[in-house]
């Protein structure tokens, strides 16, 4: 999205917030966790469908998150959990002194700290729960080249402060037979925004099922399947460069597995784009990847 040419590169990274059951809170105590994520956005599509790489300006956006988290259940209702990131990022966009040069960056730091706290006193088995709290506008949104090639939103950091309001809910679908499911939503609300720059708002859900019942000696085996919804409104303010190409609307259908031996608890899936609507031109990546590693204490 620099002046250049009409193009944008939204990082959709808000869908790894949400999914999976195993960061749902199920009584008191602690968990520490440690969570990478990966996404090369490498494809331009244009409204629901792949368009010509000509028409994007930007490349190719390569991005790996690191998350450090702690999670604390001070008792059956109320807890809080802290995450802190941190982003590897590779951008490759057309730029330079001519302006039409091929320009690959590489730039990474600290992202945005999350801090949110939770509620679970809904019912005695605290299969529901709500998650409110603030993103800090801790990752840096000055990375660039002599030539101002990174735009706002491929910055690690958004420079803003946001409201996050979430919930979830766990649910039986067929007990006897050791299935289960989830629902989980997440909402994130700039409020308060730095230098004529302002994110759209993100809106993030996902609804689940599970398997419980195979186990190798001590290790509990869990399938997961997942499809997750990604929905956001276009960037706003001088700074956004072409705020008619950001926004967008995704579903993804995401097979997991969890692997889980008290304490330990290993997590990892992919997300399958099966539906894309960009506004514009963006960058998007045809597969995104997780794996999480937990430990309860």
């Amino acid at each position: 999205m620099t002046p250049s040419a009409a193009r944008a590169c939204a990082c959709g990274c808000g869908i790894y917030e949400v999914g999976t059951a195993a960061m749902f809170p199920d009584g008191s105590g602690a968990m520490a966790f440690l969570d990478y994520d990966y996404q090369d956005q490498d494809h331009n599509w244009s409204g629901s469908s792949e368009a010509p790489a000509a028409d994007n300006g930007d490349k190719d956006i390569r991005t790996s998150w690191f998350t450090l988290g702690y999670q604390d259940m001070f008792n059956r209702a109320w807890g809080i959990r802290l995450e802190l990131p941190y982003e590897r990022r590779y951008f490759e966009t057309t730029g330079g002194a001519t302006g039409n040069d091929i320009v690959a960056l590489n730039f990474s730091g600290i992202g945005d700290i999350r801090i949110q706290g939770i509620y679970t006193g809904f019912s005695p088995d605290l299969s529901s729960g709500l998650t409110f709290g603030v993103k800090l506008p801790t990752g840096s949104y000055t990375n660039n080249n002599a030539y101002g090639d990174v735009d706002r939103d491929s910055q690690i950091g958004t420079g803003s402060t946001d409201l996050l309001l979430g919930g979830f809910r766990r649910f039986n679908v067929a007990t006897d037979y050791g299935w289960s499911g989830f629902l989980q939503g997440l909402l994130a609300i700039p409020v308060l925004t730095q230098v004529q720059y302002r994110p759209g708002t993100e809106f993030d859900a996902a609804l689940g099922i599970y398997y419980n019942g195979w186990s190798i000696g001590r290790v509990l085996i869990s399938p997961i399947a997942q499809a997750k919804i990604s929905l956001r409104e276009s960037d706003t303010g001088n700074n956004a460069s072409y705020p008619v190409a950001s926004g967008f609307e995704r579903v993804l259908l995401s097979p997991g597995i969890e692997l889980s031996m008290h304490p330990v608890r290993v997590y990892t899936d992919i997300e399958l784009p099966v539906y894309q609507h960009f506004t514009g031109d963006q960058l998007a990546a045809p597969v995104l990847f997780r794996l999480e590693i937990a430990c309860m204490f």
